[in-house]
């Protein structure tokens, strides 16, 4: 590399140059290539040693490449990612799911059978959550009776009982807003 940069020359290529780089290392190359006169085509995951390096992004994939024009945070905002890994990630299952592409009629009805088996499975826990609801309304408005009653004012077993009913009660309706929510947004 030395010999390289001792020849004069307007184009060097780097290939994960900070891979193995302390900080002050990475500090002394960026410096060194933005001082640079020639051609510098970096390929790095290192958004800091990128920022303020480079005024072209080139995105591989696809069997295409795509100019971005501007540094790696303009393109990352372009993309809504918030680090390249993302970005890998993205590729990495476009290329899975081009691998195994079943056909289009194959696919769209076994995802449409999939998502009856959802809604039918989330209706399902629906209604069971309102019959447990349904239940407890039962058992606390029972147990508010007894609690009236001179005798059941004098048991503190009932007040325990009303109490975890009416907790209970509260889980269970956290619980059918949670359901309800999914199940609306699987009908959407």
């Amino acid at each position: 590399m030395i010999r390289l940069l001792l020849d004069p020359v307007n184009l060097l290529i780097l290939d994960e140059p900070t891979n193995h780089l302390d900080m002050r290392s990475k500090d002394v190359l960026k410096s060194a290539l933005k001082e640079f006169d020639g051609t510098v085509i970096v390929v790095s995951h290192d958004r800091e040693f990128l920022d303020g390096l480079v005024d072209k992004v080139y995105e591989f994939g696809n069997q295409q490449v795509v100019e971005h024009l501007g540094g790696i945070y303009d393109f990352l905002e372009k993309k809504k990612m918030e680090n390249l890994r993302e970005l890998e990630c993205s590729a990495q299952q476009t290329v899975r799911s081009m691998e195994v592409e079943p056909t289009q009629n194959k696919l769209s009805y076994e995802a449409r059978k999939e998502h009856s088996r959802l809604v039918r499975k989330v209706e399902k826990a629906v209604a069971e959550a309102e019959h447990k609801i349904a239940e407890l309304e039962q058992a606390i408005a029972e147990t508010e009776a007894r609690l009236a009653t001179p005798e059941g004012a004098a048991d503190a077993s009932l007040y325990t009982r009303y109490s975890a009913l009416k907790e209970e009660l509260f889980l269970m309706m956290d619980q059918w807003t949670e359901l309800t929510m999914e199940l609306e947004e699987l009908n959407a």
